[in-house]
């Protein structure tokens, strides 16, 4: 017993002092900038839930002294609302499928040494990171093609990035092509080698670039405003927009500065449902983020 505790005391490592209070400064200053970034969201979040008087009277609420639901009951009553959440689940769900189809096509292809002008390719799509068209001109090439006014100008325009497309293929060439090399000897085609070797290979890649796209997706608002001309096709984020503008509005034309319209919470409201499920989706695809995110970005 008594070699067993002197084992256990040599084992034990001694932390400095300073090592020590240095650990404490640096957990300090995480949970400090945490709550930095947890604060502004608490503060919609407990607007959202205040009275206008309430709002009028106090900048920054955290707990509301009353708890009211009048601006989500304002918001579950509207159609729109409905409406535009059905058009941004839409262009998410599919948006982040087509996306993932062409990302990891591309990925796939550019991440193999033997394929013909691949520094050539691998080119063009750093290029377009550097430089792009424009809005004028993919304007005009959304408007040639029809799409204006459709669902899917929202989608085809920016269903690749040049970015998640460089981490998805730094990602593939990490996988040893020994596998690959196998799976052709046991008669595997591209198409077996990539859905049964390398695709079961990438889910941390494959779940950190769905978040990027389903995130950007989910976040539309540029490309609305630019191609969507019908309200009943905007998405969540421009309809919060147009409610942004509308409680402006009725602040400037307010005639004392105590009065704070009921659009007021309303927007605080809005800004919590249009949050509200990238921050249900985020948790499950969490675990992969980071690894597949350094994996991706360092390799190759």
């Amino acid at each position: 017993m008594q070699s067993v505790l002197m084992k256990k005391s040599k084992n034990k490592v001694n932390i400095p002092m300073s090592e020590k209070v240095g650990q404490i400064l640096i957990v300090l200053f995480l949970l400090i900038f945490t709550l930095l970034c947890l604060l502004p969201f608490l503060n919609v979040l407990g607007s959202s839930f205040a009275t206008s008087g309430e709002i009028a009277t106090r900048p920054f609420i955290i707990i509301p002294r009353t708890f009211t639901l009048n601006a989500y009951r304002y918001i579950l009553s509207t159609p729109t609302i409905f409406k535009s959440i059905g058009v941004s689940l839409f262009v998410t769900v599919v948006g982040t499928f087509v996306s993932m189809v062409l990302t990891s096509f591309m990925a796939y292809a550019l991440s193999r040494k033997y394929l013909h002008g691949r520094s050539f390719f691998n080119f063009l799509i750093v290029f377009t990171m550097l430089f792009s068209g424009g809005m004028i001109p993919t304007f005009l090439v959304v408007n040639n093609l029809g799409l204006i006014d459709s669902i899917w100008s929202l989608i085809l325009p920016s269903a690749v990035s040049a970015y998640n497309l460089i981490i998805m293929r730094n990602f593939f060439q990490g996988i040893p092509n020994s596998l690959e090399e196998s799976a052709k000897m046991d008669g595997c085609t591209h198409w077996g080698v990539f859905f049964r070797i390398i695709l079961p290979l990438s889910l941390p890649s494959i779940a950190t670039i769905s978040l990027f796209y389903a995130v950007n997706y989910w976040n539309t608002y540029q490309s609305a405003i630019l191609y969507i001309n019908n309200p009943d096709k905007w998405p969540i984020q421009v309809l919060l927009r147009q409610i942004v503008i509308v409680s402006s509005g009725m602040n400037a034309d307010a005639s004392s500065v105590d009065i704070v319209p009921p659009a007021q919470s309303i927007k605080m409201a809005v800004i919590v449902v249009a949050t509200l499920p990238m921050l249900i989706v985020y948790p499950f695809a969490q675990k992969y983020f980071v690894k597949g995110a350094m994996i991706g970005s360092v390799k190759g």
